[in-house]
This record gives C-alpha cells, structure tokens and sequence, in this order.
C-alpha cells in the first residue's frame, strides 16, 4: 500500500475515556463504566477506520487526558498527538484545523469519534468533495455533523450553537455568508444520548456489567455483606463462590445484592467457576479479608486503558498496626514491581478475554495467583494501581509476621523456579497448621 499523500490530513477528535466524566449523559443506562468503555471501543473502531482508509497521515486531537496516557492507549504507531485547546468545541476544531494548515497540509478532514458506521469509504468521499469544493460536511441525524474538512482555513466556526440541532444548518449558512462551496457526505448516526443508544446500539442498551468482581468464601458471614456493599454499582457484577460455608455466608452474601454459586473448596476452583458465571468484559478476584480503595473501578478501568497490560494488581497494605508490617508491605511491594509477582491478596484484575485464553486459575491447591501470574506476564505487563487494597492481618498476627513472611517468599521462590507446588505443599501445609493452632488458643 502507498503511502498516504502529505499535503493531506486526516485528524480524529476525540476524548479520553475517564469513568464518570465521559459520554456523562449515556450513563444513565450504560453506567460510568460502561460510558467510558463506549467511548474507548468507539474511538479505536474510528482509528482503525482512517489508518484503513490510506488517504491522509492521521492526527488525533484529544482532551481529558495527558498525552503520556493518550500513547499508551492509542500505542502512538503511526499517529501524531495533539492537545485540545481550552474553549468551546468551534474553538477547539478551529485550532487543531488551522494547526495541519500551518504545517503545511492543503486539505483537512476532521472526523469525530462517536459514528460507529462510519467506514474508509466515507474518508475516500471527503477528499473527493474537497477536489470541487471548499467545505465538506458530514450531515448527522440530529442536526450536527460528524465530519467537517477543507481545503483552506474556514471562519465556519464562530456564533454556533453547539450542541443543539441547528449546528449544521448554522455552519452551512456561515459558509454561504463567506462564499465558500460546500458538499454533503451521507448522513450517519452518532451515539449521544440514551435514546441514541436504544436505537442503534439496541445491544448496548440492556446494561451488562463492565467489571464482575468475584469473591471466593469460605465461613465468611460477617465480614461479607459489608464488603459487598462497599462493591455495589449499576456497571458492577459481585459474585461469590462458596466453598461449603456453614456459618450463614451464602445468605448474607445473598441478602446483600449479591450473586451466589457454589463449588468445590480450593480457592482456584471456586474463582474459575465464578468466573465461568460472570458477565463482565473485565474479572477482578477479591479475597474476602480484602477492602479495595473506594474509586478502585476507575483505577482498573484506567490500568487497562493500556493495551499492552495483561494483569493488574492494587498495591498491598494490611490492617495490622505492627512496626514490622510496614517492612512486609515494602518488600511485598519491592517484589510486585521489580519480580512482576504480586499476590492474589492484593486484587488481581483482568480482561475475562485474556483470563479464557490462557485457561484461568491452574487447578492446584494453592499458589494458583504466583502461577496464573507467570502464565500472563508471557503475554503482557504485570501493572500496579496506584491505589492500596488493605487486607487483613489475621494470617500473620496467627502465624507469626517472620513465620508467614518467609513461608511467602520460599514458596514465590520456588513458583519462579519452576518447582512443581506439590513439592511445595508442606511449607503451605505447616503455614495453615500454625494458624488453626494460634485460633484454638484461649482468647485467640
């Protein structure tokens, strides 16, 4: 394929997708979540659309996020990246159209990231209008347009009333006041309002969730239904796997809004079958002693806005007020990030795309976090939030802080070496039998 000619230039507007301050006024029925991830499926499927259409180099103009976080989504191959402007949208296409002119482009066409029909087609017929014309128009069905391009800098954007369904009428009329010719494309819908989305996107519009959080119990009773409250949104699936509770947990998970499933005790067990039931593009295995920060879906939403990350992880904390846990949660940290190993107990999350592929937890009684970790950091980055999932201290105030820690660290040794977790088994065996002999004790 030729490269595309220079003195064209294809420019994408677009924002990047934030839970809660993007595509605001579909959140009613796809939630904060599923908004952002509208935004973000509809921005890439338009990308996609004009590297495809090989008639210009491509530009994208973005806001609402730092350039930094714009490459790593966009992953920068063949594109360049400008800033928005401050000022209202006329001003803000204004510039970005005047900037591809000053670097020497002689035809501009520039495209919103919100019309899932359109195709490169549609990119072909832009510069074929502006062969016989000054101005181009995309016509949308509310009265605005999708797609404006030109051939010269074009005084079409001042006294507009944006966001209402005169926007192309009124530029239409502002070109005629200045003389220049103007070419409709066809007309094509863009995605806006919640009516816009039970029309076109019928499919988008029964909500599913974005993010199923799934939580593997066993006794359990009283810490679950506050935990599951602190989880509860409209773009959130919880569901909790019993193992064989006998103290009331399937209940109360139950009576707090939660999905409720049982299945073999073992934690990998319970977490696939959780898994196998979930709905959400994106899993997130919550232990039950765990509390995650309370904006912890925008900081997963935000880890895989990036591509290239396989897993996610929070950062470790405990609720355990020792001197010595504050060296345990460093080099728990130290080790998360230098090793790319961090541990179940702080929250793993991840496409459920990515969790099928490479078959989900390995069916082993435990160590299942270190070994589905190895598995995905073959196909990707092992990322940490910049946030704290806090867990309980319970295990190390029973087992012992130097007992427990050094436990951890010759069996994620081992995991790295490759030592098969059968040969592993009496240090988690002798780990377990510290713990349940520290509860028996009189006050324990």
């Amino acid at each position: 394929m030729s490269t595309p000619p220079i003195e064209r230039r294809l420019i994408m507007f677009t924002r990047y997708p934030v839970p809660g301050r993007t595509k605001t006024r579909l959140i009613p029925v796809l939630g904060p979540l599923g908004a952002a991830e509208l935004q973000r499926q509809l921005s890439e499927q338009t990308l996609a659309v004009l590297l495809r259409s090989y008639q210009a180099p491509v530009d994208v103009a973005y806001t609402g996020g730092t350039r930094e976080q714009v490459r790593r989504w966009l992953n920068g191959a063949r594109i360049q990246l400008y800033e928005q402007p401050p000022g209202d949208l006329g001003r803000r296409m204004q510039h970005v159209i005047q900037g591809a002119f000053d670097q020497g482009a002689r035809q501009v066409v520039l495209v919103g990231a919100d019309v899932p029909e359109v195709t490169p087609k549609h990119m072909v017929d832009a510069f074929e209008a502006l062969a016989g014309h000054d101005l181009v128009l995309g016509p949308s069905e509310d009265g605005g347009y999708w797609l404006i391009g030109c051939r010269r800098p074009a005084p079409v954007f001042h006294g507009i009333d944006w966001a209402t369904p005169h926007v192309l009428a009124q530029t239409i009329g502002a070109a005629k006041r200045h003389g220049l010719s103007t070419a409709l494309l066809k007309p094509l819908r863009d995605i806006d309002t919640e009516a816009d989305v039970r029309r076109w996107l019928p499919q988008q519009a029964v909500q599913r969730p974005y993010l199923t959080v799934v939580i593997p119990v066993l006794n359990e009773a009283e810490r679950i239904a506050p935990l599951i409250a602190k989880l509860r949104a409209p773009d959130i699936e919880t569901i909790v796997v019993d193992g064989g509770s006998r103290d009331g947990t399937s209940q109360a998970a139950r009576q707090a809004g939660a999905t409720v499933i049982g299945a073999p005790r073992g934690r990998a067990r319970q977490q696939n079958a959780g898994a196998a039931q979930s709905a959400g593009k994106v899993l997130l295995f919550l232990h039950a002693d765990t509390r995650l920060p309370g904006d912890f879906s925008a900081q997963v939403f935000e880890r895989l806005m990036d591509p290239k990350v396989a897993l996610g992880a929070f950062r470790f904390k405990t609720d355990y007020k020792h001197w010595a846990m504050r060296w345990v949660e460093w080099g728990v940290h130290a080790r998360s990030v230098l090793l790319h190993l961090p541990y179940g107990d702080q929250a793993f999350f991840m496409r459920k795309a990515l969790f099928d592929r490479v078959g989900g937890f390995p069916d082993v009684p435990f160590a299942e976090d270190l070994l589905l970790v190895r598995k995905l950091a073959r196909l990707g980055r092992i990322e940490l939030t910049p946030g704290a999932a806090v867990t309980s201290g319970r295990r190390w105030q029973a087992v012992g802080i130097g007992r427990l820690t050094l436990i951890n660290h010759l069996i994620a040794g081992g995991c790295l070496l490759g030592v098969d977790p059968g040969r592993l088994a009496p240090l988690h065996q002798y780990g377990s039998k510290l713990k349940k002999r520290r509860n028996r004790r009189p006050g324990a």
